[in-house]
């Protein structure tokens, strides 16, 4: 068995993007992720990107969006769990921000985000306590 990394595809239906928009997200200077556990069982990783018109015209829309994809081809490989769908929302920020400092933003959101997964996991039940018997008064 090969340790290459996990294949990357993208987001293109609008459905794919609802659904990523109910899951957990995490905001980091000038990029939100959010992050989807798919549960098919398949080992891709899925990812989307997405700019709003808050962020400028269609020129600093597209810079944006070109910038979260490089910054995801670069970490992704590293800090993605297999079997989950990926958007980035691009912020004010993301156009204008220093790259070393954008890549901070993706990487410390792309770790949060699967400590928070593992941390979702679902495990054996926790014992719960006993309700509270009240007495009448």
């Amino acid at each position: 068995m090969t340790d290459a990394p996990p294949a990357i595809q993208r987001l293109k239906s609008r459905p794919d993007f609802l659904a990523c928009a109910r899951a957990p997200s995490c905001a980091r200077g000038a990029v939100v992720i959010q992050a989807r556990p798919r549960g098919d069982g398949e080992p891709l990783i899925r990812v989307g990107f997405t700019a709003t018109r808050k962020i400028g015209g269609a020129v600093v829309r597209n810079r944006a969006k070109r910038r979260l994809r490089e910054a995801a081809r670069l970490l992704l490989p590293q800090l993605a769990r297999p079997g989950t769908d990926y958007v980035f929302i691009a912020r004010n920020g993301t156009p204008t921000r220093a790259w070393a400092r954008l890549l901070d933003d993706v990487k410390s959101a792309l770790i949060s985000l699967a400590a928070d997964s593992e941390n979702r996991a679902p495990g054996p039940a926790a014992p719960s306590s006993p309700p509270l018997e009240r007495t009448p008064s």
